[in-house]
């Protein structure tokens, strides 16, 4: 056997999502919390999850913190807003870098994944990471692990062209994580 058939009979035991445009609605730069609106089904999809005591966390990029277009705290009110509209989430994993900076952290760059990975103490091989841009994917890709891309307005063809998993929404996306691992979809 592959190692990618392998992975893909690996059980999920845990869901990643990125959080703008996936859970939800995306403002450039949200410093604001009262900004925070749910992406339709996030809540349901979400739940949906933790239903079968799957973790559940959440790896975004934010550059706005290092552009100084907002500060750690404004993030991490804004997060605490996501929170409180869909439930506690188990992780979060937060790259404050422009993406000329090269860190290892910043999506498409799979350091945040490998860092959840560490702090579950599971392989990525169990992970799959939920997004709606190419680079949500090729993290998940790159560290190991399955990504389904979930396309906006703002994602671009070639991006889901190149995604090996493309779902309509979040909510069908949750139940193609499901499937894989072995959970019976309702």
């Amino acid at each position: 056997m592959s190692e990618a058939e392998e992975a893909a009979q690996a059980p999920v035991l845990a869901v990643l999502f990125d959080r703008d445009d996936t859970l939800i609605v995306d403002v450039p730069y949200n410093g604001d919390p009262e900004a925070v609106r749910p992406m339709p089904g996030a809540r349901a999809a979400v739940d949906r999850v933790r239903e079968l005591g799957i973790p559940v966390g959440v790896i975004s990029n934010q550059s706005g913190i290092n552009r100084g277009l907002l500060t750690e705290e404004q993030v991490r009110a804004v997060n605490g807003r996501v929170e409180a509209e869909l439930g506690r989430f188990d992780t979060w994993r937060v790259c404050p870098h422009a993406p000329f900076e090269g860190c290892e952290c910043r999506k498409p760059q799979p350091g945040m994944i490998l860092s959840v990975a560490r702090e579950f103490g599971i392989a990525p091989e169990n992970m799959v990471m939920i997004g709606d841009i190419g680079a949500d994917v090729e993290a998940a890709k790159a560290a190991g692990a399955r990504g389904i891309l979930v396309p906006t307005r703002l994602t671009l063809a070639q991006e889901c062209e190149a995604a090996e998993t493309v779902a309509e929404n979040i909510e069908e996306a949750v139940e193609i994580a499901l499937s894989w691992h072995g959970a019976v979809a309702r």
